[in-house]
C-alpha cells in the first residue's frame, strides 16, 4: 500500500539569498511567497564557468539582482523553463535580454485540450502566452553547461509544456511544479490535464534519479516515493468524487463543495477547476458524463 504524501510545510527559503545545494547547483529562490508559490519560485544557477538559468521566475527588481549576483559575471549559456507559468517565466525576457542569453523550454503557452462551450480558463493570467523559445526542447534532449550535463524529460500535465530535468551522474532531479514537497500539484482545467499528469509521474518513478529539486519549497529526498503518493491521492480523489456522484451530488460545484468545504477565493476555484480535471479524466474512463450548461455543469454516472 502507498503512504499518503508527505507534505513538508515548514522550510526556510533565505529569499534573494544564493544556497549551494551541490556542485554547480545554486538556488535563489524569488520574494514572491503565497498561497500559490509557497515560500516563493526556486531559481537555480547550473554550472560552473558557463552556466544555464533554470526557471527565473518573476519580473522583480530584487530577484533580477539577486540572480544577477549570484550568477557574478559568468556567461550565461542559455535561460531554461521547466514551463510557462509567469511565476517562472516573467522574468525570462529581460534576463535573456541582459544576459545575451538564449531561451530554451517546451514550446509556446498552451491549454491541455481546447475550451468547450460556456467554459474559461480562469488561470488566463498565469500563462505566459506570447513568449517563444529560441530553442524548443524536446523529450530525451542532453544539454550542457560547464561542470553539469542534464537530461530534458517531458511531464505534461501540470501544464502542457511542463519539463523535468535530470542532471547526468547525480542523483538529482529538477521537477518544477510536476513533483513538490510541500503541496500537491495544481492540475485545473483546462490548463492542465489529468491524464498526462499521472503518466509523467510513472515517467519520473521508473528514473533512478531519486532527490527531487522542485519549484517551490525544499529538497525532496525520495522523490519517487513522493511521486507514487501523489499518485495515489489522485486516484483516491477519483474515488471520492465518484462518491460523491452517487450520493446525489449532481453537479461540479456540489463536489467541488463536499470535496474542499473550507476552501474559498482563488483557492477555493483552483479546487474547483482541479475536480474538472478528474472529470475529465474520469469521463475518459466510462466512468461518468457531464454536460456544460451556462449554469454550470451537471454530472451523472455512466
Amino acid at each position: 500500500m502507498t503512504d499518503a504524501p508527505s507534505y513538508q510545510t515548514e522550510f526556510d527559503a533565505l529569499p534573494g539569498m544564493a544556497v549551494t545545494i551541490a556542485p554547480a547547483i545554486t538556488r535563489v529562490t524569488a520574494p514572491n511567497a503565497s498561497a500559490y508559490t509557497f515560500t516563493g519560485t526556486n531559481s537555480f544557477i547550473l554550472g560552473e564557468n558557463s552556466v544555464f538559468i533554470l526557471d527565473p521566475g518573476p519580473d522583480d527588481p530584487a530577484h533580477f539582482a539577486a540572480l544577477e549576483a549570484a550568477i557574478a559575471g559568468r556567461k550565461v549559456k542559455a535561460i531554461i523553463l521547466t514551463h510557462t507559468h509567469r511565476d517562472h517565466s516573467a522574468l525570462a525576457p529581460r534576463l535573456s535580454q541582459a544576459m545575451q542569453a538564449p531561451l530554451w523550454f517546451g514550446g509556446e503557452h498552451r491549454l491541455s485540450r481546447p475550451l468547450r462551450l460556456f467554459e474559461v480558463n480562469p488561470f488566463a493570467r498565469s500563462g505566459h502566452y506570447g513568449l517563444m523559445p529560441d530553442r524548443k526542447l524536446d523529450d530525451g534532449e542532453i544539454l550542457e553547461a560547464d561542470g553539469i550535463v542534464l537530461e530534458a524529460i517531458a511531464t505534461p500535465g501540470h501544464c502542457a509544456n511542463h519539463f523535468a530535468f535530470s542532471v547526468r551522474g547525480t542523483p538529482y532531479l529538477f521537477s518544477g511544479d510536476h513533483v513538490m514537497g510541500w503541496n500537491s500539484t495544481l492540475v485545473a482545467a483546462p490548463d492542465g490535464a489529468l491524464a498526462p499528469y499521472l503518466e509523467s509521474l510513472d515517467r519520473l518513478i521508473a528514473r533512478s534519479e531519486r532527490l527531487y529539486l522542485p519549484g517551490h519549497g525544499g529538497p525532496i529526498e525520495n522523490g519517487p516515493a513522493q511521486a507514487k503518493a501523489l499518485k495515489a491521492h489522485r486516484l483516491m480523489r477519483n474515488g471520492q468524487i465518484l462518491e460523491a456522484i452517487a450520493d446525489g451530488s449532481k453537479t461540479l460545484a456540489a463536489i467541488s463543495t463536499r470535496m474542499y468545504p473550507h476552501l474559498k477565493g482563488r483557492i477555493g476555484i483552483a479546487a474547483r477547476y482541479t475536480v474538472a480535471a478528474h472529470l475529465d479524466y474520469l469521463k475518459a474512463l466510462g466512468k461518468l458524463d457531464f454536460l456544460r450548461t451556462p449554469f454550470g455543469t451537471r454530472v451523472w454516472l455512466s
